[in-house]
Order: C-alpha cells, then structure tokens, then sequence
C-alpha cells in the first residue's frame, strides 16, 4: 500500500461548499462570497483577447499587472508579488517560514486556510479568542508563544465580517517581536477602503506581509488572482515555493484590465454594501442576531448549534445554500453572502418562515 507522509495523512480536507440543489428547485448560491456582478467588461474582453496566445507560458514576474498595481495603489512594482488566489500566497509562506518547530497563530475565528497552511508546514496552530467576533489584539498578544513565527489576520475577518482599525493594528504589531512575521489578509479590503485606513504601507518595516485578491470586489473568483505586498528579504524565500507559471495568461490579463475600470469595481462595492446592510437590516427586524459587515456577506448567528444547522437544512430544501461556519469555531452561525436582490428576498423570506415554525 502506498502511504502518504504523516502529517498530510492526518490532515482534514479543506472544506469545500456543497452546492447539490433538491431536484427541481433552482440551485441559489450564497455559499461562497463570489461577487454579485460579472467582471468589469475590459477584464472579460482582456481575458478573450489573451486567448490567442494561449499556447505560451504565462509572464512568470507578471509585469503588466504589478505595473497596473503599482500605479493604482502607488506602490513599487517590485514590492508586490502575484499568486494563483491568495490562498497560494498564504500558503507559500507559511512553507517558507514555519516548520515543526515553529507556531502560527490567528484568531480563534479565522479564516480557515490559516489553519491548512500551518498543517503543511507542519506548524502548530494556535488561535487567540475573540470577543463577539471582533479580533482582539490584546488576545492575540498574549497567546505568542516563544516559537511563535507568523500572525494572521484577516481584516475584515472572514467569516465574521468585522474589522479592526489602523491604530490597533499597529498596535499589535509594535506588541510582536521582532522575528514574528505579521500577515494581513486583506480579501475583502475594497469594502472598507472608504475608511480611507490603508496599510501597505508598513511593509516597510520588513515584518508586515499586507495580503489582497481579485476574487471579490473584482468579480474574479474564477481566475484565480491574488496578490501582495512583501518585503524584499520575505519575497525572496517566497518566490523559491511558489508555482513559477501560477497565473494564467488570461488571468493576468483580465487582472491588468479590470485595475483600469475602478469606478466598475467601486460601484460593486456600493450596490454589494446597499443590498447588504438592506438584508441585514430585514433580518433584524425579524429578530436575528446579525452582525455588522464591512464584506460581501453577513454571519447570522443562531441560539445554539442545532438551530443553526435546523435553519440551513430548510433553506437547503429549497435550493438555498449558505455556508456553515463550526469550521471556524462557529457552529451556532452560517454566513450568507450577498448576491441579487431577489435572491436575499428569497433567503430572507425563508428564514423569517423558518423562524415563525420554530416558535409555534
């Protein structure tokens, strides 16, 4: 029998969403924080025309698009470095600078990958608690450990939706030693952008990895586009375990294209965060607990475990897929993503029907 090495064999798959509608019922899906528009049209026209030269090897230094990035976000084309999603990114750090001897740490409620990540690095993986799905710094500082190596955040947090401020930020990394790498996944980053808190720019510390993705705010889910800003002497390691031909011809370029349709991309943003805190807004009005969001999506938390998991099988008995979160230490939430109108209508409606029989 042919066996996997140990510490993969003991490792739980990454936990993919199941979208298997009923038969007959219209699958809707809000289970995976894909965005509620298409791409920009120059990103979709961008990404036809690059298929004609399909047949060579995509730019291993994406050139165009860390120039495209550079100007957009002024930062130096050099700084920044492209993976196959974020999760790549994530992932190749992790494998650079953790080993068995090493802890990761991150909020007990984060983004999952986190967790993965360390698993192949053989890291531990040691989590802070939060106080009603807030990261606390305070928390997180006084779980480092004396083999602490990196610290994640996600900000804003997936699944919870919330955020934590510049000022706090700082003051978690001025808290950090100084061989702890900090990591700031900033997915989700445009739909707080209009805070005006930006935080590339303590990467020039040389301890602050400052982590984003195309698969939100820009539609590109599909393509699979991730990038950041590292530090030169962190970069260097990076790129030694990353794919040298990770993103696609077409990926780069509907990337490089979608960056010059900003006002597209805003304006997802403000219709996302209208339907959002519109559906938000519904709900609490019908007596659930939901939590501000600075995202595409919105966590909804029930009494207790089985409530949740008794509201996302009646919403999955009419084809409506939300996603539970016990694999972020949330198993009394699921989190819905915001998607068209008629579709939160619908999700709304059926929890508020769910609700009332519960109550009867």
């Amino acid at each position: 029998m042919i066996r996997p090495v140990r510490h993969i064999a003991a490792m739980t798959p990454y936990a993919l969403a199941e979208l298997n509608a009923p038969i007959g019922k219209r699958l809707v899906s809000l289970s995976q924080n894909e965005s509620l528009q298409p791409p920009s049209p120059l990103a979709i026209a961008a990404a036809a025309d690059a298929l004609a030269s399909a047949q060579l090897y995509p730019d291993p230094d994406w050139t165009a698009l860390r120039i495209a990035l550079g100007t957009t976000h002024d930062i130096a084309p050099s700084d920044i470095l492209c993976g196959n999603g974020s999760m790549e990114l994530i992932a190749s750090l992790t494998l650079a600078f953790a080993n068995p001897q090493n802890a990761v740490l991150a909020p007990a409620n984060a983004y999952p990958f986190f967790k993965t990540a360390a698993q192949l690095a053989q890291a531990r993986f040691d989590t802070a608690p939060e106080k009603h799905g807030q990261v606390s710094v305070d928390a997180l500082l006084a779980a480092v450990r004396a083999d602490t190596r990196i610290v994640f955040v996600a900000n804003p947090g997936n699944p919870t939706g919330t955020r934590i401020s510049r000022p706090e930020l700082l003051r978690l990394r001025e808290g950090l030693r100084a061989d702890i790498m900090l990591v700031i996944d900033e997915a989700y980053g445009e739909f707080a952008d209009h805070l005006d808190e930006p935080m590339f720019d303590l990467v020039k510390r040389g301890d602050v990895v400052v982590l984003r993705t195309f698969s939100k705010a820009y539609g590109l889910a599909g393509m699979r586009v991730g990038w950041g800003v590292f530090p030169a002497q962190i970069a260097e390691h990076v790129r030694k375990v990353m794919n040298p031909n990770n993103i696609s011809v077409a990926g780069q370029a509907a990337a490089s294209a979608a960056l010059k349709d900003h006002a597209y991309m805003r304006a997802t943003c403000l219709r996302t965060a209208t339907e959002r805190d519109r559906f938000i807004s519904d709900l609490r009005a019908a007596g659930f607990d939901v939590a501000d969001s600075f995202t595409n999506f919105a966590l909804i938390r029930f009494g207790n475990a089985d409530a949740a998991k008794c509201a996302d099988n009646a919403l999955r008995a009419e084809g409506v897929f939300l996603r539970a979160q016990g694999g972020a230490g949330l198993p009394d939430c699921l989190r819905v993503t915001i998607g068209d109108p008629d579709d939160m209508n619908l999700t709304a409606a059926l929890l508020k029907r769910w609700k009332e029989g519960e109550n009867t």
